[in-house]
């Protein structure tokens, strides 16, 4: 199907910019995207879901593209926002997975919208920050080490940071690529002359055209409490790592498996961070989910 393109609105009347794509009566997954990102999805994927008879929706979260922001968000704020997608798009019950920043937007979900949520997949996410004896930083590259020591900072520093680095994302494959070469392992870097890197170009564009807030906010949002409990979760979780990834290490996936209960793992020795978002991981990923609805 085309990708279709809706706003709705949250209860508090914020404007929220939702997608869809793959088969409109498939079985519906909610995607949550990466930081900094947009929810529009990529051509492979909307081809895989309708191919696997999934209806793939995602959304702008608060602060990126015209989703407005919502200042102060928590982690645990993406299930109200969820909530209010799935009621305006008729989804009863649905199953869930975010990528990177967006896989601990998924398990709020699944922890704020219980029984509505069948299952749930954490993939190259982020542990809390405020984990008990975990170093959250530990095996980052240097990139993402000088963007969280300015979100200790707080907004005033972590601004004009994340305003210079969305100047610098460049408007090619290879500028992009070498904004983010401290933080790309071979494989990831092999991905990035796939189609995936046209992709990414595409969705920071969509998800910083009107400004970085929502990248703030996201930051913001890591560095303080999750507000819910991830070992409190009862449900269907997946957590997927790649060891060589420098984005999000995998030690972030080990401490989610341990934490969570009959978490099931996929630790991937030859995959990074970007190599869990192309198709053949991404097929995979869904069936897992969908075979859960």
């Amino acid at each position: 199907m085309a990708v279709t393109t809706s706003t709705i609105k949250a209860p508090d009347g914020r404007s929220l910019t939702v997608y869809e794509a793959g088969d409109p009566a498939g079985r519906p997954i909610l995607f949550h995207h990466g930081t900094p990102s947009s929810g529009v999805p990529w051509e492979a994927h909307d081809r895989l879901a309708a191919e696997q008879g999934a209806r793939l929706v995602s959304y702008d979260r608060p602060g990126y593209g015209a989703s407005a922001r919502l200042p102060g968000r928590t982690i645990a704020s993406a299930a109200d926002d969820a909530c209010a997608i799935a009621d305006a798009l008729g989804l009863d019950r649905f199953a869930t997975w975010g990528l990177s920043g967006g896989g601990p937007h998924a398990l709020a979900c699944a922890a704020g919208l219980p029984g509505r949520v069948a299952a749930v997949a954490s993939v190259a996410g982020v542990a809390p920050y405020d984990a008990d004896g975990f170093d959250w930083l530990a095996g980052m590259g240097e990139g993402n080490l000088e963007e969280f020591g300015a979100t200790l900072e707080g907004e005033a520093t972590l601004r004009p940071a994340l305003e210079e680095g969305a100047k610098r994302m460049g408007a090619s494959v290879a500028a992009l690529t070498e904004q983010m070469r401290t933080l790309l392992s071979p494989p990831d870097e092999a991905a990035m002359q796939t189609g995936l890197g046209l992709h990414l170009l595409d969705t920071n564009e969509r998800g910083l055209g009107h400004g970085v807030d929502g990248w703030i906010d996201d930051d913001l949002a890591f560095a303080r409490s999750w507000g819910f409990d991830p070992a409190r979760l009862d449900l269907p979780v997946l957590v997927v790592q790649g060891r060589q990834d420098l984005m999000v290490p995998s030690t972030h996936g080990d401490w989610l498996a341990a934490a969570i209960p009959g978490a099931e793992a996929w630790f991937r020795e030859d995959e990074g961070h970007l190599t869990l978002w192309l198709p053949d991981s991404v097929r995979r990923i869904h069936e897992w989910l969908l075979a859960r609805l």
